[in-house]
């Protein structure tokens, strides 16, 4: 397996894959991540690049069972690596397709809009922007007094869970959509849930938001200050 992204969630796929004694071929992620030492000490190969649709040759040569994963990765897949015949594979911190997007400002909405539900995704990847065919999903509820920290905790775990029951499908060549992605699908299309996409322009809005009655928990940051410092310096200029 190839791995594309970066951050604590893709670490925790990387060590779960080493410690179920699957094969990973390479990671790939850019300057500055710090788990590449201890990723090098575990004998993974790591490569350091912004490019990755230009490192395509690198990381097809050294996938050898024709899977790749793209776990937090900011990187849009080009043709190079989607029409190679290596089958990726993106965990989406949101449920699709209503919270497309990035998925710090989707669940910053998913609160705006008093969502009482939200779920980690497993999706093919295909040439759209978190528009490939839903495989599995992992839903959780949003308590009354959940803020941005909770839900976005939440979320990340429920990314995880889809990565450890579904990496062994994965490679196997047989995941097909689970009967959590069904009811999903036909429970968002009885309620006539639409595609959403939340992105630059959504996050540069924010402030806007500011007296809307759920605002303080959208940006309840908390833990994820650091990570998400652009919402939270928006925030800050509302106070």
């Amino acid at each position: 397996m190839i791995f594309v992204g970066r951050g604590a969630l893709l670490g925790r796929a990387v060590r779960s894959a080493l410690a179920s004694g699957h094969r990973v071929d390479l990671v790939c992620v850019p300057p500055g991540e710090p788990q590449t030492a201890a990723w090098e000490a575990a004998g993974v190969r790591v490569l350091v690049t912004e490019h990755v649709n230009a490192a395509a040759p690198i990381l097809l040569d050294a996938c050898s069972d024709g899977v790749g994963w793209s776990i937090n990765n900011p990187v849009i897949l080009r043709g190079g690596l989607l029409d190679s015949g290596v089958r990726f594979y993106n965990i989406h911190n949101g449920p699709l397709p209503a919270y497309r997007g990035i998925p710090e400002v989707a669940v910053v909405h998913a609160i705006l809009r008093g969502e009482q539900r939200y779920a980690g995704t497993l999706h093919r990847v295909d040439a759209g922007i978190d528009t490939g065919e839903v495989l599995d999903v992992e839903e959780f509820p949003i308590a009354d007094d959940d803020g941005f920290a909770e839900v976005m905790m939440h979320g990340l775990r429920a990314c995880h869970t889809l990565f450890e029951r579904n990496v062994g499908r994965v490679l196997r060549d047989d995941v097909q959509p689970s009967a959590a992605a069904i009811r999903a699908a036909d429970r968002a299309a009885a309620d006539g849930v639409r595609a959403g996409y939340y992105g630059r322009p959504e996050r540069a809005a924010l402030a806007e938001f500011a007296d809307h009655p759920r605002f303080a928990r959208a940006t309840a940051f908390g833990v994820f200050t650091p990570h998400v410092a652009d919402l939270a310096d928006l925030a800050d200029l509302t106070g």
